[in-house]
């Protein structure tokens, strides 16, 4: 037999929370984010539970191809752009859209040799200070592309740095309205977090990706909390159970050392299927439903759980690591990190099975 952990897909919240990112955004056109192998539930799995979005947005050229020979025909946006002119002959061919983040890659634009021109989303740099085209370039990169004969439409977009916290977004908003003085333009402004707490900046094009999952993006709110469904559920099994006395401890470094009697469930999940080593003792876990804590360090293929006050469970109860009944944004926020990385780290020896 197999380990009992496994991460349950369930393509009824893909488009639950669409129509959540929809209700929203009425006035936009969603482009719905399924970069990183879509938070890690499955690049062509997700885009079938996302078939109602407007078009696609990923960050490599392979995974837009994948989508186009599955027949995903509407626009797919790359959003890093291209980094080599064959990748822009590829654009051109499969009628991909391009970010253009740097006036290099406009001159890559314009020295290229097209079948058809490609649509562009220039992105501005707006504070974030990752990528984006720095104000004082907009004007340049703005008549660059418009006079290139290899662009077709063109679209404004930035990326909010503080849209999930006390700060907000007017800062940014200021300096987008600023640089885009003039420009008659599509925009695209808007991701989960936008769209969730100001959704009078959805327009244009918005990009909703972490909502889509069922995660939330704020620090201070689960998905649950939101009215989103979680996609994915990982869950796994008790394989053994141990007895402490006061005094003994678990795991490596003997890092619980149990003050009364414990017992203990010891799970089959580790870092190792991408369960975050640094959760510490109390991260919550459910086992046969009902809520208790992990205990001791996580190893690369098992964790510990305590059942002192689950006398029913023993072998082969099943326990949910994260999903339905238990946010992973609440397991991240035990483990000090994001339910995006939880998501997006699940290991490829997890078994993925559709439950819809």
């Amino acid at each position: 037999m197999s380990r009992p952990l496994r991460a349950l897909v369930r393509r009824t919240a893909f488009r639950h929370n669409l129509e959540m990112a929809r209700r929203a955004a009425p006035h936009a056109r969603l482009l719905a984010v399924v970069k990183a192998n879509a938070y890690g539930h499955g690049l062509l799995r997700a885009a079938e539970g996302l078939a109602g979005a407007d078009g696609f947005a990923v960050l490599e050229l392979d995974a837009a191809v994948r989508l186009r020979d599955h027949g995903h025909a509407g626009p797919i946006v790359l959003l890093e752009g291209c980094f080599d002119p064959s990748e822009l002959r590829v654009c051109s061919e499969l009628r991909l859209t391009a970010a253009v983040h740097n006036l290099e890659q406009v001159a890559m634009l314009e020295q290229a040799r097209l079948a058809a021109p490609i649509d562009v989303f220039l992105k501005l740099n707006t504070g974030m200070n990752r990528l984006g085209v720095p104000p004082a370039q907009v004007a340049v990169a703005h008549a660059r592309l418009r006079s290139c004969a290899n662009v077709g439409s063109l679209t404004l977009m930035t990326h909010f740095a503080t849209a999930d916290d006390a700060r907000g977004v007017q800062w940014q908003l200021d300096a987008f309205t600023r640089m885009t003085a003039g420009l008659d333009l599509p925009v695209s402004m808007a991701n989960s977090a936008v769209l969730l707490r100001y959704p009078q900046l959805a327009r244009g094009w918005a990009r909703p990706g972490i909502m889509l999952y069922g995660a939330s993006p704020f620090p201070d709110r689960t998905g649950i909390e939101l009215g989103l469904e979680p996609a994915m559920t990982l869950e796994s099994g008790v394989i053994a159970i141990q007895e402490l006395e006061p005094g003994d401890s678990v795991g490596y470094s003997a890092a619980f050392t149990a003050g009364e009697r414990v017992r203990v469930g010891v799970v089959a999940c580790g870092y190792a299927d991408g369960y975050p080593r640094h959760a510490p003792t109390g991260t919550p876990v459910l086992v046969a439903g009902r809520r208790t804590r992990i205990v001791g360090r996580v190893s690369m293929d098992m964790l510990c759980v305590d059942l002192t006050h689950l006398p029913q469970a023993g072998l082969a109860t099943p326990v949910v690591l994260w999903g339905e009944g238990l946010p992973v944004d609440e397991v991240a926020s035990a483990a000090g990190t994001i339910g995006y990385e939880l998501l997006c780290a699940v290991a490829s020896r997890v078994p993925i099975v559709d439950l819809d």
